[in-house]
């Protein structure tokens, strides 16, 4: 692991822990993301490639740090468990309605849309979006 044989023990712990961080993210980057797969070997665009995997990775965190439970989840469990969810959409008068099929971490997902309830988006013609369980599986 190293060859700074004076560092202590609980330092030489605390350092590689982070370092295994930093390799978990990068590897899920590659998996989930799909990083080794770059698109074009023009510089420009696999710069850009990278900035949107990282913004990606990023939203996803982001997506989840209030699901009480799933904050630490990878990017793969974090879109199985909530990305990943079948229903309808219903569009009436000013309003967006999205029933979700029925699945175990629905009342989470529910309940964290439930702050944006009465919230208009002018980039949806000022529309509001709620969401709710569909009556089937």
């Amino acid at each position: 692991m190293t060859n700074d044989f004076k560092i202590p023990l609980v330092d030489l712990i605390r350092k590689y822990s982070r370092r295994w961080l930093v390799e978990t993210e990068i590897s899920e980057h590659i998996d989930f993301f799909h990083l080794n797969r770059n698109s074009s070997g023009i510089v420009i665009k696999v710069d850009f490639d990278l900035t949107m995997t990282i913004l990606a990775h990023n939203i996803y965190r982001l997506f989840c740090s209030g699901f009480k439970g799933y904050s630490h989840c990878g990017a793969q469990a974090i879109f199985d468990k909530f990305i990943s969810a079948p229903g309808q959409i219903f569009i009436d008068d000013g309003s967006i309605l999205v029933k979700l099929k029925r699945k175990r971490t629905l009342p989470i997902l529910l309940e964290q849309t439930d702050a944006y309830r009465e919230l208009s988006y002018p980039w949806l013609d000022d529309y509001s979006i709620r969401f709710a369980a569909d009556s089937t599986t």
